[in-house]
């Protein structure tokens, strides 16, 4: 009887350790309805000048374990069709089939594969981006911006993150010239905990 008691036990204390372990990542979902969330961009303007825009619609969940930061999870999606760069006619032309063609393409989604720790409050996000009809491993540098209470009774947590894409390598080959071939992606997000 003793024996059983003991494995008894020690099935208890396993089941416990991992739901533990299972119970420190909290779940945040992306705060785009507070306009509180950014996904940018920027690229060279032949090399003079950067020329800075932006995605106003997607949105986009993630899991986060301050302790055991490989835990975490990430997932955003965003609505092409949405570019903005501050110039209609730029807009149109960037939404077109010489680079977006957001009419085929409407949607692009980064889903994360793997996190590593690189330093206190710091991580690369390996991942998924699928962007053009191409999908493509990139990382992001990412780092934690903060976390706590909100006046609304909720917590929430930040992150900040880049990362440089080719643009060919995502099957857009519209020249822009030679210092114009990557494109910065800038995220700058914060979750509400569910």
């Amino acid at each position: 009887m003793r024996k059983f008691l003991g494995l008894g036990a020690l099935i208890s204390g396993i089941v416990l350790s991992t739901t533990a372990s299972i119970v420190t990542a909290e779940d945040y979902v992306i705060d785009t309805k507070g306009a509180h969330a950014f996904v940018q961009f920027r690229i060279k303007h032949l090399g003079y000048s950067w020329l800075y825009g932006r995605f106003n619609k997607f949105s986009g969940e993630f899991s986060y374990d301050a302790s055991a930061p490989e835990k975490s999870a990430v997932v955003v999606e965003l609505e092409t069709a949405s570019l903005d760069s501050n110039h209609s006619e730029r807009d149109k032309h960037l939404r077109s089939d010489d680079f977006l063609n957001v009419d085929k393409f409407p949607k692009a989604r980064f889903e994360s594969t793997r996190v590593e720790s690189t330093g206190p409050g710091k991580a690369n996000i390996h991942g998924k981006l699928t962007l053009h009809g191409v999908t493509k491993d990139v990382v992001l540098a990412a780092e934690d911006t903060g976390a706590g209470k909100d006046p609304w009774g909720g917590y929430r947590q930040g992150f900040f993150g880049t990362t440089t894409i080719a643009l060919k390598d995502f099957g857009i080959d519209y020249n822009l010239g030679p210092a114009s071939t990557h494109v910065e992606l800038i995220l700058s997000i914060e979750g509400i905990r569910k």
